[in-house]
């Protein structure tokens, strides 16, 4: 059985993606102009910016950032990230400001950032409004889609005066997704159902990056709902019959422990997916929106349809290595776990 502070934790990490929403209205991308020392900016919930034109010092409020200022190559530029900041490794080892959604505001002032950045996936508008307050340039990201979380990766690069970087980066991302879509375009879409939390049930609504993500990895959701993070019957689910079950890895452990639990409870093992252990671990990347998400959608689409990937050429090989909305406050990632939103 899966220990009880692995579930809690992990679920949680999804469980506060669904609390941070409906403050603002996103922009289609940030929009920049630059006079003398600063540089005027629209950031992705329309909020007007002015961040100084050489950005020397910068804090992440919100795991998936931290990951995006190092898949930039622009880490040494980063003063302090949040204590569950823990992807790459070596994020562990920056100053921390506290926690995504409680951050400490002196913590932060101390830190002298020329430029904080935040994600209305975790983060709450009142933090930004209070640091905006004391003077410091906050620019919040604000993805639905995955072309929207790259959208976000070039706007917080060019921000960062690093535009160059944030291009390459984000065309060899897009690149492996198309390659991706053609490996799947003829194949039927394996219906899952996505598991945010499992006591009360919680799922993805058709609105969150995540329906997004799964679509990309050649799935759907069976639940059909407007709300972002919508809590179900099991006796719905056992309705829709899902193909395969999507876990998380941090918030389930081990595939094969957890299929066991699974088939040993009444209600789970009358699934037919559990019955025929299509039950999907995937990485908990699959829950940030960086860069690390098409790493997960890769997985996962080799996991849903591994016939796409059979033949000559068709290994799987993601090429980056793992590790190793408004702003809504609920959760998919809860502050005790760092894979919220990163």
């Amino acid at each position: 059985m899966v220990p009880a502070a692995a579930l809690l934790a992990g679920a949680l990490a999804l469980l506060s993606l669904a609390r941070v929403a409906t403050a603002f209205e996103r922009p289609p991308a940030a929009s920049v102009a630059q006079s003398s020392a600063i540089t005027h900016v629209t950031d992705e919930v329309g909020r007007q910016v002015s961040v100084p034109a050489q950005v020397n010092r910068v804090v992440t409020l919100s795991p998936d950032l931290t990951e995006t200022i190092y898949a930039l190559g622009l880490e040494d530029k980063l003063a302090g990230d949040t204590n569950y900041c823990d992807t790459p490794p070596a994020a562990k080892l920056k100053p921390h400001i506290g926690t995504a959604q409680n951050p400490s505001l002196e913590a932060i002032v101390a830190l002298r950032p020329d430029l904080i950045l935040a994600s209305t996936s975790i983060n709450r508008r009142e933090t930004v409004d209070e640091l905006a307050r004391l003077g410091l340039a906050v620019y919040a990201t604000n993805p639905h889609t995955v072309r929207g979380v790259l959208a976000s990766i070039e706007n917080v690069a060019t921000v960062m005066g690093a535009a160059t970087q944030g291009h390459g980066l984000v065309v060899g991302l897009r690149a492996r997704l198309e390659a991706l879509h053609m490996r799947l375009n003829d194949l039927p879409l394996a219906h899952v159902f996505f598991v945010v939390w499992q006591d009360p049930l919680i799922t993805i609504g058709q609105n969150t990056f995540i329906a997004d993500a799964l679509k990309w990895a050649g799935a759907e959701s069976v639940i059909i709902a407007d709300q972002n993070w919508p809590q179900i019957s099991f006796e719905e689910v056992v309705r829709v019959q899902p193909d395969y079950i999507v876990f998380t890895s941090n918030h389930s452990g081990d595939t094969g422990k957890l299929l066991s639990e699974l088939r040993s409870r009444p209600d789970w093992k009358g699934l037919h997916a559990v019955e025929l252990g299509h039950i999907v671990n995937v990485s908990d990347e699959i829950a940030r929106p960086s860069a690390g998400l098409v790493n997960a959608i890769e997985e996962l689409a080799h996991d849903l349809h591994p016939e796409a990937f059979s033949g000559p050429g068709a290994r799987y090989a993601p090429g980056l290595q793992k590790s190793a909305p408004e702003f809504e406050v609920t959760a998919v990632c809860g502050e005790e776990h760092a894979a919220c939103a990163r």
